[in-house]
C-alpha cells in the first residue's frame, strides 16, 4: 500500500491553488509532509498560471510544529541537514513569485508558526493560538523563525515570545502584526480563499514585481530599495501587456482581462 498523501492540493479558478497540510491529530511537521509539501511546491513553480496560493490545515490544527517523536528516534547528527532542508524550503515558500496566504486553525506553534511566517499573509481564526515553544523543549527556533518573527513583529515582542515559549490568541497576534486578519473560527479557508481570488484578479506581473521588489529591498538602504523599485517597475510591469488592458479598462470602465502576459 503507497504512502499516504500528507499535503494535498485543490486548485480553483483564478489560477488559486491550495495546499492543505494532512498529517493528523495536529499537522506535525514530519521530514516526510515536508519533503511532499516540498515536490507540491515544485510543481506550483513550475506552472506559469498560478496566481496565488492558500496554505491551510486540515482537521482541528493548522501545524503543531515539530514531530517531537519522530525527532526522539533520529540520530542528533542529522538534525543540521534536516534544518537545512527547512530553511530552504521555508525560503522557497517565502521567494515563491505569487503571495502565499496562510490560513491559520486551531494551533500555529513552533515550525508550525514558522511556515506560517513564510508566507506572505497570515489570517487566523478567532480561537487560533500562536507561539514559538522551542524554549520548552530544550530547543530554539530552527526554520527560520529566529529571522522572520522579529522582521515581522518587531525586535523586543520576537524575544518575549521566544525567550518564554508562550503562546498567545489569534487577538493578541493581531493587535501586534503576526497577523494580518482575525475572523470567525471556522472561517479561516473560506477567508483566506477570498483574499487569494481577490489578489489573483489583479495584474499578476505588477504584484509579483511588487512582492519582489520588498523582499529584495526591504534589507536594503532606503536609496537602493527604491532604485531595485524602479528597475522592477522598468523591466517587469512596463513591458506588460497587462499595463494598456488595465488603463483600457479604466478608461472604458469595466473590470480589466488580465493573463500574465
Amino acid at each position: 500500500m503507497p504512502d499516504p498523501e500528507l499535503v494535498g492540493r485543490k486548485s480553483e479558478e483564478d489560477g488559486v491553488e491550495i495546499l492543505i497540510l494532512k498529517h493528523p491529530p495536529v499537522n506535525a511537521l514530519s521530514t516526510a509532509l515536508l519533503m511532499d509539501l516540498d515536490r507540491h511546491l515544485t510543481t506550483l513553480e513550475n506552472d506559469p498560471n498560478v496566481r496565488s496560493v492558500v496554505l491551510f490545515g486540515d482537521g482541528q490544527y493548522f501545524s503543531a510544529g515539530a514531530d517531537l517523536k519522530e525527532m526522539a528516534t533520529l540520530d542528533l547528527s542529522t538534525a543540521p541537514e534536516i534544518v537545512r532542508k527547512g530553511h530552504a524550503l521555508f525560503g522557497r515558500i517565502a521567494e515563491f513569485r505569487a503571495p502565499v496566504i496562510a490560513a491559520i486553525n486551531g494551533l500555529a506553534l513552533g515550525g508550525g508558526l514558522e511556515l506560517a511566517l513564510s508566507c506572505d499573509l497570515r489570517i487566523a481564526g478567532e480561537s487560533a493560538k500562536l507561539g514559538a515553544p522551542e524554549v520548552n523543549y530544550g530547543l530554539m527556533p530552527a526554520y527560520g523563525g529566529t529571522q522572520r518573527l522579529p522582521r515581522t513583529v518587531g525586535v523586543p515582542k520576537a524575544k518575549e515570545l521566544i525567550f518564554t515559549g508562550a503562546m498567545i490568541s489569534a487577538s493578541e497576534a493581531l493587535r501586534i502584526g503576526l497577523v494580518n486578519k482575525m475572523v470567525p473560527s471556522g472561517q479561516e479557508l473560506r477567508a483566506a480563499r477570498d483574499l487569494a481570488h481577490t489578489i489573483a484578479q489583479k495584474a499578476p506581473k505588477a504584484v509579483q514585481a511588487a512582492k519582489r521588489a520588498m523582499i529584495r529591498g526591504i534589507s536594503l538602504p532606503l536609496a537602493e530599495g527604491i532604485e531595485g523599485e524602479t528597475k522592477m517597475f522598468e523591466t517587469e510591469v512596463l513591458p506588460s501587456q497587462d499595463l494598456p488592458e488595465g488603463i483600457l479598462a479604466f478608461v472604458e470602465r469595466r473590470p480589466p482581462k488580465f493573463k500574465g502576459a
